[in-house]
């Protein structure tokens, strides 16, 4: 009996240091994070995130195989959770939807006969498709069958169509489309898609230089779903109302139904929409990816800042703004008339973007008040210049500082300001281009009775908007072209009584490709004036940089502008990005706001450890030569919809907003004009058909 208990003993003693040498040799460690991830997923094992289970799943977002959103069950909690034990940026928690961006469907053409697999893959194995268009959607539906979620239907024009309601952007949709035309993304990556050579794109689109989807938004508005018109908008634009008002609208010189006949009115369509918003009574909620602990500090609340503010907040960023005036706006509240762009439509659309959670403080110049030196003492991760172009170019003639004469810019925000601006009976504005406009129109309402515009080539090569030229011409001011001022002539007591001017005559084009203005030798002229206003352009004030040494090597270019990259506006100083007329020199105000959105996308990608670097095929500034057409078949002639506007003899007698919105009629109308172009597809007009 003892023999055998001893035994038995032996054989247990001799088991145990076997299996404890085996567990040394053949030890499995398992990492601890693979659980708590697993613990924060549906465990409903669906396979829906492309896994063979939850375990599985857990395993890829440790080995980075995967994002913390890869449950497309449970939703932004288990990603916010999944985000925590793994330490990473939470903003990459959001959830994921699909995107089809190809409408050609069915009006694409095909350049071949296909009678083999009817299957997308296949097909795409022969020449890319049968399709005419290289980046179109082939028309099978491999997405529609991949979708475990009945989530994409095919349209009725023959392109697939995503229910985002029923989309968990479990992504194989996307694996299943050989095109690249279903596409998934997060919130945040939509937001920072920029224009690429291969996507689906109508010229209009292209030509947008806040890169707004025009198409979409303008079929949200036939359909009359304005509220999601708003959402793409605000997509790409965060300043719709005051961009609605003010735009010169170069998409509509691309429209392609301009090429036979009126262009769609895209920008009443624009403020339509944002209108609307502003008179509902409610604001339209706008998302947010989650914190990331990340601090940014915009300098100048112009519409280059604000719109790189909402974007950045908009990204999970915390921002603070810091203006140098009283309000934010900019250019557009200080520089822009109220009869173009009222100050409390424009403080309605500002605190719309405060609100997102976004600090400002106003009446702070850098240079003066705080320093780059103290903002990087105070935190912050990154820095965005919008200081825009406040300092007016001198026209370099004698008697320009008399008394009576003032720079186009510094009158403009004395007017809007509320401030007392002296004027006579005769003024003269110095200048062609949408400044000048401004302040011609904006004397006319403080009561002088003549008022010229004095410019030295022909109406032809004025630079403002055209509608703005013709809106001046109804309000009576005096055009004197072929006019270059040569001195400005003062009484004793030193005040403005003249200007003189030489005549001019056009020679040959310049490097503009612009006739250049040649002067006629004794053909100088007086005109009579009381007040003189030079508005011939504008650049940055940059003296901050002499006052910090951290700034010696912030590289400016010869017309005082930031000098950056124009892909990213990323400076010589990899933490400090710009855009706006920081970046460009005086531009328009829809090129401000594409470039706070680009410079947004910059500095996310520098506090996310990225490589900052633009979209691998750009197209910024370009156009698909494909797209490009010189004559559109099938387009029936219907009238454009004229803008609504304040009678002359009304509105000259105050600073009431002259351009009005179009009816909602009006609207369903113009919406039916756009032909719904894509990269080469559009649709003929239904009489046509």
């Amino acid at each position: 009996m003892l023999t055998a208990v001893l035994i038995m003993l032996a054989i247990g003693a001799t088991c145990g240091i076997v299996l404890s040498v085996a567990s040394k040799v053949f030890y499995v460690w398992e990492d601890p994070r693979i659980a708590e991830i697993e613990y924060h997923m549906a465990g409903a094992n669906c396979g829906g995130c492309g896994f063979a289970g939850c375990s599985a799943a857990a395993v890829a977002v440790v080995a980075g195989k995967a994002q913390p959103s890869v449950c497309i069950v449970a939703g932004v909690e288990s990603a916010l959770g999944i985000a925590a034990v793994m330490g990473v940026d939470p903003g990459s928690a959001e959830p994921i939807k699909s995107i089809n961006e190809c409408l050609g469907g069915d009006r694409a053409d095909d350049k071949f006969a296909y009678n083999g697999v009817q299957s997308c893959r296949a097909m795409a194995a022969l020449f890319g498709g049968k399709r005419v268009c290289t980046v179109g959607c082939i028309g099978y539906g491999d997405c529609i069958k991949s979708c475990q979620f009945d989530a994409i239907d095919m349209g009725p024009d023959g392109y697939p169509v995503v229910n985002e309601i029923k989309c968990v952007g479990c992504g194989a949709c996307e694996k299943a489309c050989p095109k690249n035309i279903i596409t998934v993304r997060t919130m945040s990556e939509r937001l920072l898609h920029f224009n690429e050579e291969d996507d689906a794109l109508a010229p209009c689109r292209q030509t947008c230089p806040a890169e707004i989807n025009i198409p979409q938004y303008i079929a949200q508005i036939r359909d009359g779903d304005y509220a999601e018109a708003v959402n793409t908008i605000r997509e790409r634009n965060p300043l719709l109302l005051a961009c609605g008002r003010v735009c010169p609208h170069p998409c509509e010189d691309y429209c392609r139904r301009g090429i036979e006949d009126e262009p769609v009115s895209i920008n009443q369509l624009k403020r339509f929409a944002a209108d609307w918003e502003m008179n509902s009574g409610k604001r339209i909620p706008v998302a947010c990816a989650p914190d990331t602990d990340k601090k940014i500090a915009v300098v100048g609340g112009g519409p280059a800042g604000l719109s790189a503010a909402f974007f950045l907040r908009r990204l999970g960023h915390s921002v603070t703004i810091f203006e140098a005036m009283p309000e934010l706006g900019g250019i557009v509240r200080y520089g822009i008339p109220e009869y173009r762009c009222p100050q409390k439509t424009l403080a309605w659309e500002i605190q719309g973007i405060l609100d997102l959670g976004i600090e400002a403080h106003l009446n702070t110049r850098l240079g003066v008040d705080f320093s780059i030196e103290s903002l990087q003492a105070d935190g912050f991760d990154a820095i965005f210049l919008g200081i825009g172009a406040w300092d007016d170019y001198k026209l370099g003639v004698d008697g320009e500082d008399l008394d009576g004469s003032y720079k186009g810019i510094p009158f403009l925000s004395s007017v809007a300001a509320g401030k007392e601006v002296k004027v006579g009976k005769k003024a003269a504005v110095i200048g062609g281009g949408n400044s000048a406009i401004d302040c011609v129109r904006t004397l006319v309402r403080l009561g002088v009775e003549e008022v010229y515009i004095v410019y030295r080539r022909t109406r032809k090569e004025m630079p403002a908007n055209e509608v703005e030229i013709v809106a001046a011409e109804h309000e009576g001011i005096k055009f004197q072209f072929l006019a270059a001022p040569t001195r400005v002539v003062g009484d004793e007591n030193g005040r403005v009584t003249h200007l003189e001017y030489l005549q001019m005559e056009l020679g040959e084009p310049d490097a503009s490709g612009r006739r250049r203005p040649v002067p006629i030798e004794g053909s100088e002229t007086l005109l009579e004036i009381d007040n003189l206003i030079t508005a011939i352009g504008q650049r940055p004030t940059v003296d901050f940089v002499e006052k910090e040494k951290i700034l010696e090597n912030l590289g400016i270019t010869r017309w005082n502008t930031i000098d950056n990259d124009p892909e990213t506006l990323q400076s010589t100083l990899p933490f400090i990005y710009t855009g706006g007329d920081s970046a460009t020199g005086a531009s328009l105000v829809v090129e401000a706001i594409g470039g706070g959105r680009r410079a947004a996308r910059s500095i996310h990608q520098f506090l996310t450890g990225e490589e900052v670097k633009g979209a691998e095929k750009s197209l910024r500034k370009r156009h698909i030569p494909v797209s490009l057409f010189t004559s559109v078949d099938g387009v029936v002639q219907k009238k454009r919809t004229e803008m609504p506007e304040l009678p002359v003899e009304e509105r000259i007698r105050s600073m009431v907003e002259v351009d009005l919105v179009i009816s909602e009629k009006d609207a369903r109308y113009e919406s039916n004009r756009c032909l719904s172009c894509c990269r080469i597809c559009y649709n003929k007009d239904k009489e046509a058909a």
